[in-house]
């Protein structure tokens, strides 16, 4: 008689609409590389959406930016779970475009930190990445200034991967910005690795053997700067070659407090993290959302980086 008396009361509190982790909304989300210290901060930001709003947020994504083919397995396989919204960053504009427009005639797609060759996207979260790059041409200018009294001389450009929307913006961002305000600083090499950060290092240490005059260089993410900015420090380069970075993590707010790098450009992968979902349970429920937000990028100096703006972006809470 007791059980049935729990059963009963079990059943009314089910009809009552007790929560259930299950009745959540599901909205996946799919970074470049879940290894990466830039993607976790992109996927703190969407765990953090999802508990605030009640959204179960799987976390997938490759382990690696190069792993192209995976990626595509991960979002095929993720759409046909029926999610309500999938959240994605695509890791290389041409490759994954057809995916993406096969994903969103079933599911809405909010992409978030770089392009994809398709127009299916509900909405778009990024950092205007050619605004990125003038901003790091503009950060190189003003450290070659300060030390060598205008913004004249060689410079060097360093992109991690071939193909990739977000890099190939910075890099037209930062090439325009030097040939219309620095007609003083002359391009002298434009390198595309393989997204390794020992690539990274052998490129900036082949450009100091081969340029003994280069002045400035620009690392246009977060693993080019890791390799850059060891290739400085191993050959003592830092007070003649001013090196600027993108993003950041440990190895780099290190290397920026000590001098190795003058600046490092970055965005605010949180944000993408956290509004990505946001947008996309919004976009659920049938709501109209922006098509393009710009989430923003900063330049931070070893003079500055202690500002609370500044140190928040360095310091992400990624737990």
């Amino acid at each position: 008689m007791k059980r049935l008396i729990v059963a009963v009361a079990l059943s009314a509190l089910a009809a009552c609409g007790a929560p259930s982790y299950a009745a959540e909304p599901k909205i996946p989300i799919i970074v470049k590389d879940t290894t990466s210290f830039y993607w976790q901060i992109v996927l703190a930001g969407a765990r953090h959406a999802g508990k605030d709003l009640g959204v179960n947020v799987p976390e997938l994504g490759a382990q690696s930016e190069s792993d192209i083919n995976g990626q595509i397995s991960i979002l095929e396989n993720a759409v046909a779970e029926k999610p309500a919204a999938v959240v994605i960053a695509p890791t290389e504009f041409k490759a994954l475009g057809e995916p993406i427009d096969e994903a969103a005639k079933k599911v809405p797609i909010i992409g978030i930190d770089s392009a994809a060759d398709s127009k299916a996207f509900t909405s778009f979260l990024t950092t205007d990445n050619v605004q990125g790059g003038r901003i790091a041409a503009d950060g190189l200018a003003e450290a070659i200034k300060a030390k060598y009294g205008k913004p004249e001389g060689e410079v060097a450009l360093i992109t991690s991967l071939p193909g990739v929307g977000s890099l190939d913006q910075r890099a037209k961002g930062f090439k325009e910005e030097i040939a219309v305000k620095y007609p003083g600083l002359k391009l002298v090499a434009d390198k595309v690795a393989d997204g390794k950060a020992t690539t990274g290092l052998n490129i900036m240490t082949d450009l100091i053997t081969a340029n003994p005059d280069l002045r400035g260089v620009f690392a246009s993410n977060l693993i080019m700067a890791q390799g850059a900015g060891q290739a400085i420090a191993e050959n003592n380069k830092a007070d003649t070659i001013k090196l600027v970075g993108f993003d950041s993590d440990d190895k780099l707010i290190g290397f920026l407090k000590d001098g190795t790098i003058a600046a490092l450009v970055v965005q605010d992968p949180y944000r993408m993290g956290y509004d990505g979902i946001k947008t996309a349970l919004a976009v659920s429920k049938g709501e109209q959302v922006p098509a393009n937000v710009d989430t923003g990028a900063n330049l931070i100096t070893k003079a500055n980086m202690d500002g609370e703006k500044q140190h928040a972006l360095l310091y992400p809470n990624i737990k």
